[in-house]
């Protein structure tokens, strides 16, 4: 990390951040033999408000925060990657990004996906793509028409950790009118990530699919949609303390994996807790007197980070698959 020349103020806000990180306990990965993957909904990530930029405070945080994990996809990264940047500079050299064009219309709300990786535990093996919509040919025009519109593109990209190759796939499910408008979205997807495991000449089968579902709980119609065609939740991040949003009663965000693949995903998972219903440790009354629970969500974010442990070094399921075979 390089904080460089910081506040006292900021400091401060730093030690506090770190208290809690700290009781998130994050189990440290270890080089070639595991990896700390996550998901995070930043909200309006780069968006100017009020003609203002992000805290230099809250631009501190956010890299103290992703500095945790070696692999994160980072979900609602605007237009303008300015904001983006900035963190990448505190994370230092070692950091890479990829990340994902920006849909112009509103439907998409300028947003981007991006993928940051610490490159000394993890690497980017050249695999990145939107996912294009399943087709259908019209038979008046001939022409293939997509069966359904994705508001923000899912957007993938491959990696490899010790000698585990895998894909991260990675979205952000639109909110809609109702719960129900998210539904055809959701089965759609769980739909092409099925076929596309099972094309010939898919880079690699591992996929993992994580980011914001919009799922408000993991026993409703919706969580029924995504999981229809084998996708499951990996143990570490079953059970009821893994809300991801501010409150923690909510499970919008998700990371999704298939067992039949690979066995991968460890016992160790869940949900990094900066928010601990009191944001004024960060940024305290006398220097943000303006500040209210609203525009700290826009400081930091609704929403919390989710994050699972990989184990990277396969050779025993390597040679299993290998007996399976035969």
């Amino acid at each position: 990390m390089f904080h460089g020349k910081i506040s006292p103020e900021i400091a401060r806000g730093l030690k506090v951040l770190r208290g809690r990180i700290k009781d998130a306990d994050i189990r440290p990965s270890i080089l070639d033999e595991t990896l700390n993957i996550a998901t995070w909904n930043i909200r309006e990530f780069g968006r100017m408000r009020r003609r203002k930029r992000r805290s230099e405070a809250a631009i501190h945080y956010i890299a103290e925060i992703l500095n945790q994990f070696d692999l994160i996809a980072v979900v609602e990264v605007r237009d303008d990657i300015t904001d983006l940047n900035r963190v990448m500079k505190i994370l230092g050299p070692y950091w890479r990004a990829v990340f994902s064009d920006f849909n112009a219309d509103r439907a998409g709300n300028r947003e981007r996906i991006a993928y940051l990786y610490d490159k000394r535990v993890a690497a980017f093996t050249g695999l990145a793509a939107e996912a294009n919509p399943p087709l259908r040919k019209n038979r008046a025009t001939g022409e293939y028409e997509p069966t359904i519109v994705w508001w923000r593109s899912p957007f993938m990209a491959s990696f490899r950790a010790g000698n585990f190759d895998f894909i991260l796939l990675t979205v952000h499910i639109r909110w809609g009118k109702s719960k129900a408008s998210r539904i055809p979205e959701l089965e759609k997807l769980a739909e092409w990530v099925d076929k596309r495991c099972k094309e010939k000449y898919v880079v690699d089968k591992d996929f993992i699919v994580m980011g914001d579902f919009n799922i408000p709980k993991i026993d409703d119609k919706l969580y029924q949609a995504i999981t229809s065609r084998g996708l499951e939740i990996p143990d570490a991040l079953l059970g009821t303390d893994h809300g991801s949003n501010l409150a923690r009663n909510k499970r919008y965000d998700q990371i999704l994996h298939y067992r039949r693949y690979t066995t991968t995903l460890k016992g160790v998972g869940g949900v990094l807790d900066f928010y601990r219903n009191d944001w004024r440790a960060l940024f305290p009354e006398e220097e943000y007197p303006d500040m209210d629970d609203k525009e700290f969500t826009y400081q930091m974010s609704d929403h919390l980070p989710l994050w699972v442990q990989l184990d990277t070094w396969i050779e025993d399921e390597q040679l299993d698959q290998i007996l399976n075979r035969g």
